[in-house]
């Protein structure tokens, strides 16, 4: 005998009760739900989210599973869980798309001397870990670090007319580092630095990727200006500790992105606390607390703190970051965490203009 003919409007209708927690919308509307068959009582279709590093997919998946187990005549269902990460950015005048790039990350900070670049290596190496296609701008001219963080010792290849960026641990990366000697110093005018920064982005062979983090340098100058008007940026990350000095230059820059139409993803709070690693006594040597405040205050969101610990200075300067060296210690989940925030909100602004996707049927 065969099995009754199960209806697909009932399955989703089961589905919409299923909802994206950052979107705070059912999956069916999103457009999340995609290939649907059934065959002899056997459901079959993939859910597609906006981010490989949503922390829920699993939890997502078994409730729709669950969820079209109730619908008549189903006696077993697959779920395959996939992701597409959409982009964020406007094409708008004079700031032309990078083609294949979905979305360019400025990590910044308003001081010198708050771990900013250490933030964005292991921001960058999480976001791979998770899933994400990514690379990384060293848009710090002055004082290109990067490569020494990822223990990067290389010079640029070329193929035609574009430049091969340097791979380490996942991570597409270019640095002005890998043209220039160790104690070579850059003394360059504005317009320079405006000409190197659109070579990082033009006339290198990215591919595809998901997210283009940028190094920024600290402060508020030529770099982030040329940033806004070469590029369009999906969203900035300042990094902060929470001392009040650093907090004051922390709103500045802030302020410095919205006034140049970049938006805030959020606020990292950097040296957060110093666990003793003998008794694990926490102590607030920069103070406690400012960087949340500071968030609240500017409504931005807050991606989390990452205390201070020694394998994160060790790791810098051996090139090996704490995401890789000590995947589980609280610093490198703290960096999971914060990466996992930032996909989330690239995710959310990418449907500040909902769009219905309808559901298209295998055939």
């Amino acid at each position: 005998m065969s099995s009754p003919r199960i209806d697909q409007s009932a399955l989703l209708d089961a589905l919409r009760t299923i909802k994206d927690p950052d979107l705070h919308r059912d999956i069916v509307s999103l457009g999340f739900v995609k290939h649907l068959t059934t065959t002899d009582g056997h459901v079959s279709f993939t859910i597609e989210l906006t981010t490989p590093a949503c922390p829920v997919r699993d939890q997502m998946r078994d409730q729709a599973r669950a969820a079209v187990l109730q619908v008549p005549g189903v006696s077993s269902a697959d779920v395959k869980m996939t992701a597409s990460v959409r982009s964020v950015a406007p094409v708008e005048a004079g700031r032309s798309p990078l083609p294949g790039i979905k979305n360019i990350v400025a990590v910044g900070a308003g001081k010198g001397g708050v771990g900013k670049t250490t933030v964005a290596v292991n921001l960058a190496i999480a976001l791979v870990k998770l899933g994400g296609r990514v690379g990384m701008i060293d848009g710090d001219i002055y004082g290109p670090n990067v490569p020494i963080m990822l223990g990067v010792r290389t010079e640029l290849q070329a193929i035609g007319d574009k430049i091969l960026p340097a791979e380490k641990y996942g991570l597409h990366v270019v640095s002005m580092g890998f043209l220039t000697r160790d104690e070579t110093p850059i003394i360059w005018r504005g317009p320079m630095l405006h000409g190197v920064i659109r070579q990082f982005f033009q006339d290198v062979a990215w591919g595809e990727l998901d997210y283009l983090v940028v190094d920024m340098p600290p402060g508020t100058g030529d770099v982030a200006l040329s940033l806004s008007q070469t590029v369009p940026v999906s969203g900035a990350i300042v990094v902060t500790t929470p001392q009040e000095v650093s907090l004051a230059d922390s709103r500045r820059a802030v302020r410095m992105y919205q006034k140049l139409n970049i938006p805030i993803l959020g606020l990292v709070e950097n040296m957060s606390y110093f666990a003793c690693p003998t008794c694990g006594h926490e102590s607030d040597i920069f103070g406690r607390g400012g960087g949340e405040r500071t968030a609240e205050e500017l409504q931005v969101p807050f991606l989390g703190r990452v205390p201070i610990y020694e394998p994160i200075r060790v790791g810098g300067d051996i090139g090996v970051p704490v995401v890789v060296s000590e995947p589980d210690s609280p610093a490198a989940l703290a960096f999971m965490a914060a990466a996992e925030q930032t996909a989330a909100q690239l995710s959310i602004a990418s449907y500040k203009t909902p769009k219905a996707i309808p559901l298209t049927p295998a055939r």
